[in-house]
């Protein structure tokens, strides 16, 4: 059985800097927002999905990938999936635009 999402506004194409990451707090969910220097923008869950789990929103982003600021594993923002030799996921959320507006489903 599929749940209903919910689309919740988190600001505008502008307030998101080119690889640099972003704390948002969406329906009591803090996400960490991307945007990659192709101008996608992606959401994901701002915890780590190493054991001792950080924050991700101070990572660093190459390409479509993430870098954990702590434990420097490579996440893929599009899937959540840790690359080799590591392994993990991160919880992805669907982003969309609505002009300039950036919109995240939860």
């Amino acid at each position: 059985m599929k749940t209903a999402t919910q689309e919740y506004a988190v600001g505008k194409t502008q307030d998101f800097l080119l690889q640099i990451g972003r704390v948002v707090v969406a329906g009591g969910v803090e996400l960490a927002i991307f945007r990659t220097s192709d101008g996608e923008i992606h959401a994901i869950e701002n915890r780590s999905p190493h054991p001792k789990g950080g924050p991700l929103a101070e990572g660093i982003v190459s390409g479509s990938y993430l870098y954990d600021p702590l434990y420097d594993w490579k996440i893929d923002l599009r899937s959540g999936e840790v690359q080799a030799p590591d392994h993990g996921k991160v919880k992805v959320y669907p982003v969309e635009l609505d002009g300039d507006r950036v919109k995240v489903c939860l």
